[in-house]
């Protein structure tokens, strides 16, 4: 497959204001990729957009949970950008808590975010990205994407359809201009576990630690994150792992798919509990 020029063109980029969204704009800007920024942060984009520069940056501030506004966005970025080839879903939260925590609307939520906002934008510039020589969308799954841990049910959730949607959709696009990929990344230090929500139930203290726990594992940093994003996306990658916790999680859930979790409960143990409380 002939590999994607991005320089000259423009790539979508949400949540993109912070995190590996933030870290992919900064270097897509140095190589005069122009870029469209979504994000719901509008001081976030703005600060971003003021540092990048030598390209076309444009800034949309958007909830991705209301579709209106989304596609609001997609009319706005088409009619801004001549030539849209690239979409790079970043945008995404997280929620601590197990199920006889959380509530229906807390899990709703953030499937919401993390599902309904990709499958959203997606779809809203799907004409532009099939309109372009060529073009490729490519989704953040996670690595919760390929292992469900506890204590996460409404991330696994959420990513698990993300994974289903990314599949599904580049099925449907066979044969088309339009490729599509998903990313997996793990232990990335992002901080999005340690700025995610919990569930209301869970005393912020042990959420607060919990969240500690697991972040404390991360080893790989979001510039380099994004670099792999970058040449995933160039490259038109349909699967691509994010990290050395990535790769190792994927042969583990392929090699034991009912039996991973024997093997990754004892190391996420303390990030996992929202229960115990502290003494």
């Amino acid at each position: 497959m002939k590999r994607l020029t991005l320089t000259g063109s423009t790539t979508v980029i949400t949540g993109a204001a912070s995190g590996m969204g933030a870290d992919i704009a900064r270097l897509l800007a140095r190589r005069r990729v122009h870029l469209a920024l979504i994000d719901h942060n509008a001081d976030g984009l703005a600060a971003l957009a003021a540092e990048l520069e030598g390209t076309t940056v444009t800034t949309h501030v958007v909830d991705l949970r209301d579709d209106d506004a989304v596609f609001a966005a997609a009319a706005e970025i088409t009619a801004a950008h001549r030539r849209v080839n690239a979409l790079i879903t970043c945008a995404g939260s997280s929620m601590l808590g197990d199920i006889d925590q959380l509530t229906m609307e807390e899990m709703r939520w953030l499937t919401d975010v993390n599902l309904w906002g990709t499958v959203s934008i997606t779809k809203a510039l799907l004409p532009a990205l099939r309109s372009a020589h060529a073009a490729h969308i490519t989704h953040l799954a996670s690595v919760y994407a390929l292992a469900a841990p506890a204590g996460r049910i409404p991330y696994s959730l959420s990513k698990f359809a993300v994974r289903g949607f990314s599949e599904a959709l580049r099925h449907e696009l066979e044969g088309t201009s339009v490729t599509v990929g998903a990313v997996y990344p793990a232990g990335v230090r992002t901080g999005i576990i340690l700025h995610g929500r919990y569930a209301a139930a869970i005393d912020p203290a042990v959420a607060a630690r919990a969240a500690g726990a697991q972040a404390a594992m991360y080893h790989t940093e979001p510039a380099d994150a994004a670099a792999q994003i970058v040449r995933a996306t160039e490259r038109r990658r349909a699967r691509s792992m994010i990290g050395r916790e990535a790769r190792l999680i994927d042969v583990l859930a392929r090699l034991a798919p009912t039996g991973y979790w024997r093997v990754m409960r004892r190391p996420l143990r303390e990030a996992i509990d929202t229960t115990t409380p502290i003494a």
